[in-house]
């Protein structure tokens, strides 16, 4: 969903790829890989196992610096800009494996995806004076009367993580990512190991973030018939590189997609795969 100006024209992109190249030793993991992401929207990253979706995330997200081409999020250029100057400027990200501290609560991991925004300096943090006592009030209320209840996990506020399902800890944590503010929401699998009913209440979950919230989406999944659900774009990598993107209707009628995950350029084959794993998830 590109937002257009008034004259027609579509917005620049919030975020932009541009011939980014990351390489580890003398192994190439993306190579040359250039998409836009509209703000609004939400863009989704598939491709099969070892594509490089991950390195992608991690490259945006700066956990990793490309070796060639450049990234820009509301046309200023972050290539060069640590992982937590990139979070505080908008970018959130929840990780395919999930990356929680289980030994706390659920309120207190939330609590954490603000850290990056709080102000208080180490003597207000250390004896909990003035503004760092107030800042912590308009957190837990922010967290509490909004994200909380938004997700719909006021019930284990106060559990720790490793007592909850596979599927709630992940909720969690894109509560966390919430919790930083994002202007781009980057979800890595976010319904990856769910069962079908945990799939349908995530994937709500993001359409909600999107409407309700104003935040633009980018995500990795391999969920094909919840990406071609929900996506407005999807960028399709194959060996580090991109070889496919667009709409989702156009994306499904490529050969090239076909080939990578079918190994066939019949392109029946695919739209065959996703009908048949929407009727298995019917009958479940």
């Amino acid at each position: 969903m590109a937002i257009q100006h008034p004259g027609g024209t579509p917005a620049a992109p919030l975020l932009e790829v541009d011939g980014v190249t990351l390489a580890f030793g003398g192994v190439k993991a993306l190579s040359g890989v250039g998409f836009g992401v509209q703000p609004g929207s939400i863009t989704a990253v598939i491709g099969p196992n070892g594509a490089g979706k991950t390195s992608l995330f991690n490259t945006i997200s700066g956990f990793y610096r490309p070796t060639g081409g450049s990234i820009r999020f509301k046309g200023q250029d972050i290539t060069r800009i640590p992982a937590p100057q990139r979070a505080k400027m908008g970018l959130g990200r929840s990780f395919q494996n999930i990356a929680l501290f289980r030994g706390m609560t659920v309120l207190d991991n939330i609590k954490l995806g603000r850290h990056a925004h709080l102000q208080t300096n180490v003597f207000d943090a250390l004896f909990y004076l003035g503004r760092a006592r107030r800042e912590e009030a308009a957190l837990r209320a922010d967290i509490e009367e909004r994200i909380i209840d938004f997700l719909e996990i006021d019930h284990i506020r106060h559990a720790p993580v490793s007592a909850l399902s596979y599927g709630l800890q992940k909720r969690v944590e894109m509560a966390r990512a919430l919790a930083m503010q994002p202007q781009i929401l980057m979800l890595d699998e976010p319904v990856a190991g769910m069962n079908r009913e945990e799939t349908e209440d995530m994937a709500r979950f993001i359409l909600d973030v999107r409407a309700e919230w104003g935040v633009t989406v980018l995500m990795v999944e391999h969920d094909m018939g919840m990406v071609m659900d929900l996506s407005d774009h999807v960028v399709v990598l194959n060996f580090g590189q991109v070889i496919a993107q667009g709409t989702p209707a156009v994306v499904q009628q490529d050969p090239e997609v076909n080939r990578a995950y079918l190994g066939s350029g019949d392109v029946g084959d695919l739209r065959r795969k996703l009908q048949a794993a929407t009727h298995t998830q019917g009958a479940a």
